[in-house]
């Protein structure tokens, strides 16, 4: 919560406009409110850290090629959302965003076989599906010469 609250702090400090929310919500536990910021900038550190609590950082762009490449430039990548009704731009932009995850039209939806990890310094390794019982395995490989059989 503090690592949270320290963030939204930085956004204030830093020149976002909070539109909702930036407290800690009640006295017991570990709660903060949802929160928003606007006329957030890509150097603010509410944008390029991984913010794991409530909090949305709202940027504006000017076409899908600055979209994508300021969504790459950052040193995480563990997930990403597309909202949109053109089944083209959500293919393009899931294929274009480096996320572990890009779920389109909906947030943090998960399958038991589908696997789960982040690129970048976002994770190493898959959790879940295939990938993540491989962590689990060991391979071994056995040669053997055969003697030629002589019938």
């Amino acid at each position: 919560m503090d690592k949270i609250l320290d963030l939204i702090d930085s956004g204030k400090s830093e020149g976002a406009t909070l539109a909702a929310g930036g407290n800690r919500y009640g006295d017991k536990g570990y709660f903060v409110e949802p929160t928003v910021f606007t006329d957030v900038k890509e150097n603010m550190r509410i944008a390029k850290e991984e913010i794991f609590g409530p909090v949305m950082q709202v940027m504006k762009f000017s076409d899908k090629d600055e979209l994508v490449e300021r969504a790459n430039d950052s040193m995480y990548g563990l997930a990403a959302s597309v909202f949109t009704k053109d089944i083209d731009k959500a293919m393009m932009f899931s294929q274009s965003l480096r996320a572990g995850t890009v779920w389109v039209n909906c947030f943090d939806v998960f399958d038991a076989a589908a696997p789960f990890g982040g690129y970048k310094m976002s994770g190493n390794g898959r959790e879940k599906g295939q990938y993540g019982l491989d962590n689990y395995t060991e391979v071994k490989s056995v040669m053997i010469k055969i003697p030629q059989k002589n019938s």
